[in-house]
């Protein structure tokens, strides 16, 4: 994945406000990145460029070859439903659906064989075997934020986005889950892109990359 030249400003009444500028970066196959920086620096809205969920200003993202800002929305989409896997801060599962539901959904979506059968044997890996009937109202935290890391990587995307996973969870939960998600990063060989306000998570990352005043610095 490359940025190139990424700049995002906004104009609010009287107002011209400048979030990202010129921001530039690669991420190698199968490395892991920490994007750190205090809150109101512009990560969310960095990710959110580089996954092409909004668009910048001015620059390019390119993501395994392809410029995303050359494709229309609903090319952006089928990107990333085929190379890309998300974990937010809230967990976004659909609560009318049980935990193998959740996970089976984007197989489902993208008309993929035996999504009950892989749905299942994710949610063990995450060490949810007992609960893939549950709904998330009758899950913790910690297990509502397995199922979502569980729906991110059954697609096996090839580039992870993670926005504070461990925002909304005690300590606790929170150091598990972020185990988990190295693991599984390890294990499958996924791109890990990892946004954080917590200086010893982004240490467990190859690389940090720090945001201040919407301009960006890679750290010793």
């Amino acid at each position: 994945m490359r940025a190139i030249g990424l700049s995002k400003q906004v104009d609010t009444g009287d107002t011209h406000l400048t979030i990202l500028s010129d921001v530039s970066f690669d991420v190698a196959h199968g490395e892991a990145v920490a994007i750190l920086g205090a809150s109101g620096s512009g990560k969310s809205t960095l990710l959110g460029l580089l996954a092409g969920l909004d668009t910048p200003s001015s620059g390019r993202v390119s993501i395994d070859g392809a410029d995303l800002f050359t494709l229309d929305e609903d090319g952006r989409a089928a990107l990333r439903a085929r190379l890309v896997g998300f974990v937010f801060q809230s967990f976004h599962l659909l609560p009318a659906f049980t935990a193998l539901e959740n996970v089976m959904l984007p197989l489902e979506l993208a008309g993929m064989a035996a999504a009950r059968v892989r749905a299942r044997t994710i949610l063990e890996r995450v060490g949810l075997a007992e609960r893939v009937n549950h709904y998330p109202r009758q899950l913790s935290g910690g297990e509502q934020q397995r199922v979502a890391i569980a729906r991110a990587f059954v697609r096996e995307p090839k580039l992870l986005f993670a926005d504070e996973p461990t925002g909304n969870l005690d300590a606790a939960s929170g150091a598990q889950i972020i185990d988990l998600m190295f693991e599984l990063n390890q294990e499958r060989q996924t791109t890990l892109l990892l946004v954080t306000h917590d200086e010893a998570i982004s240490r467990r990352c190859g690389r940090q990359l720090r945001l201040a005043a919407g301009r960006m610095q890679e750290l010793q």
